[in-house]
Parts: structure tokens; C-alpha cells; sequence
């Protein structure tokens, strides 16, 4: 059957490509008998299909990269290598990031910066770093009163909207959070309007308390500060069933809202940079806008820095 939905999507099946990327997220693992098919077909787009490839795969993929006869494929190729987050594609990628492969003076970014697209990274010492985690649980949207007297964002004025107030205590938020050490509460706390517009950072304790970032810089395309501040969504966010699968967020459909595992970029991987240090933040969730309103669309994208104590919250839409 998965073999007939890779012959079909390489004749340009909308709906049998449709299958293998539910088919990816689902269960990455049903694919791997079938990754040297897609090689043959020559099918590197998306590249989140190869999630789960074995070694052989991956040197496969190196070697047509290192032979330069793919520069046209180039992006789509490395987007795979870090996606399989191979400790082959990982030497790859470092080697390549000194001594770039042939097509690579047409790419908009480093070799070694792909490794973010597939949720990892280098820390400081040179190991690899996993920026997200690999228990995921649906969040789900709980109203809550609307709190009178809080803080207010100093840009736009609204009310700040507590997007998530987590607890490591509660054994499912422990296990989405593991990759980042935190422990104890955690409240994302941002002004939902002007995080659409530039990532907005807090300062956070094991507390719960929250503190908006003074170096949070107002982006010169925020609306006037005359205009009439804009309500948050009166919902907050609470953990549901676990997931089967870390890569079961949507950042499109209802119900897409997640806890834990990996992103589902609208755009490009955005993992922030620590305020502090520098370091990319690990992702905590996604909160998509089909949760948030019927009509709405984008999605939140929620980041901790545990050693230095920051939480981001970023905004991405079509």
C-alpha cells in the first residue's frame, strides 16, 4: 500500500501525498522499507518523510551531495539529513560547514544551520542537542475569566495573555518537558497580539513567576500606540491524551494544539536564540489559531531556556 502511495505521489498525487505525510507523522517508522524507493524516484520534497531513515539511507544522501552532480536538490537534500538527525548526517553537516558542498554559495544559510530545521543543534562543547522532546499530549484550550487588574503589555497596553501555566509536578507536563530540564512551574505569559509581529521573551522562575523581558524590543511595524488595546483570547491551555507520535501537531487544523514534541512550522524552523547565552531555546508546544477561534489561523510557538531562565513566545502564519 505505502509503495503504491509513493509511485502515485511521484506522478504529482496531491492526495496520495497527503497519506505518506500522515503516514510520517504517524508512525515515521512504516516508511523506512520504503526510503530507498523514494531515493529512486528522486522524491526529496518534504523532507519530514525520512525522519525515521537508517543509516544506509543517510550515506546515500551524502554521497549524492558529496558528488555534486545535485546542487539543484541541495536544500532539499540537507533538509533531509536533518531531519534524520543521524550521527552520520550530523558529521556531515559540521564537515560541510567548513568546506561547503558544491551548490552551497546559493543557499541562504550554513550547512550546520539545517540541523534547527530538524529540531537539534550544537551546544557549546560541540555535542549534539535536542531541542525538542519526544512525548507529545494535545493541549487543550480551557476558557478561563478574564483577569481584571493584570499586567498589561507597555507597547500596545492590552491585557497579557497567560498562553500556558505549567506545572512539572503533573507527571504528563514532566514528561513533555524532560528534553529541558525545567523544574517546577512554568507560565508563558505574552502579549498575543504584539508577538505576531517579533518574538517576545520573559524571565521566568521555578515559581511560576513571569516577568517581561526589558531588551523585548518594539518592532517599528507594531500599529500605533493610539490604538485601542485588543483583548487576549480567554483561553489558557491545559495538557489532554497523550499522542501517539511527537510529530502529531497542526498548526492548521483544530485540535492541532500541542505539549511537548516537535513543531509543525508554518514557515522556516524558528527556534530563538537565548536572550542570555545565545543558544537556540528547546520548543515546549504550539498553540494554533483554529484552537484559539473558529476562524483564526498561524499558530503560537512557546520556548524555554532553562539554564538562563528565559521563556520566547514567536508567531508564524502563512
Amino acid at each position: 500500500m505505502i509503495e503504491e502511495l509513493i509511485r502515485r505521489a511521484a506522478a504529482e498525487d496531491d492526495d496520495a501525498m497527503e497519506k505518506l505525510c500522515e503516514t510520517a507523522a504517524a508512525d515515521p517508522r512504516r516508511l523506512v522499507p520504503h526510503h530507498q524507493l523514494l531515493l529512486d524516484l528522486d522524491m526529496w520534497w518534504p523532507a519530514t518523510l525520512y525522519r525515521a531513515a537508517d543509516a544506509g539511507v543517510v550515506r546515500r544522501v551524502i554521497e549524492r551531495i558529496d558528488d555534486g552532480q545535485s546542487t539543484d536538490d541541495l536544500n532539499n537534500l540537507l533538509l533531509i539529513l536533518a531531519h534524520t538527525a543521524h550521527p552520520l548526517a550530523e558529521s556531515a553537516l559540521r564537515r560541510w560547514s567548513t568546506h561547503p558542498p558544491a551548490g552551497a554559495d546559493q543557499l541562504h544559510v550554513g550547512a550546520l544551520s539545517y540541523a534547527l530545521e530538524g529540531g537539534w543543534t550544537l551546544d557549546p562543547t560541540g555535542d549534539q542537542r535536542d531541542l525538542c522532546g519526544d512525548t507529545a499530549y494535545r493541549l487543550v484550550l480551557r476558557d478561563e475569566p478574564r483577569r481584571v487588574g493584570g499586567p498589561t503589555c507597555p507597547w500596545c497596553a492590552a491585557p497579557l495573555w497567560v498562553a500556558a501555566d505549567l506545572d512539572t509536578t503533573e507527571p504528563a507536563i514532566g514528561a513533555a518537558l524532560a528534553h529541558t530540564r525545567w523544574s517546577g512551574r512554568l507560565v508563558f505569559e505574552t502579549c498575543h497580539n504584539c508577538a505576531c509581529y517579533t518574538t517576545l521573551y520573559n524571565q521566568v522562575t521555578p515559581g511560576g513567576g513571569a516577568t517581561w523581558w526589558a531588551g523585548n524590543t518594539r518592532p517599528s511595524c507594531l500599529p500605533p500606540e493610539t490604538a485601542v488595546p485588543e483583548d487576549p483570547p480567554t483561553q489558557t491551555s491545559v495538557p489532554g491524551p497523550a499522542l501517539a507520535s511527537p510529530y502529531q501537531s497542526s498548526a492548521w487544523d483544530r485540535g492541532g494544539s500541542t505539549l511537548g514534541g516537535r513543531p509543525d512550522w508554518i514557515q522556516d524552523a524558528e527556534h530563538p536564540d537565548c536572550p542570555d547565552c545565545g543558544q537556540p531555546m528547546d520548543y515546549v508546544g504550539l498553540i494554533g489559531g483554529a484552537d484559539l477561534d473558529d476562524l483564526g489561523e498561524g499558530a503560537y510557538y512557546l520556548h524555554l531556556h532553562q539554564p538562563c531562565g528565559f521563556t520566547a513566545v514567536n508567531y508564524q502564519q502563512s
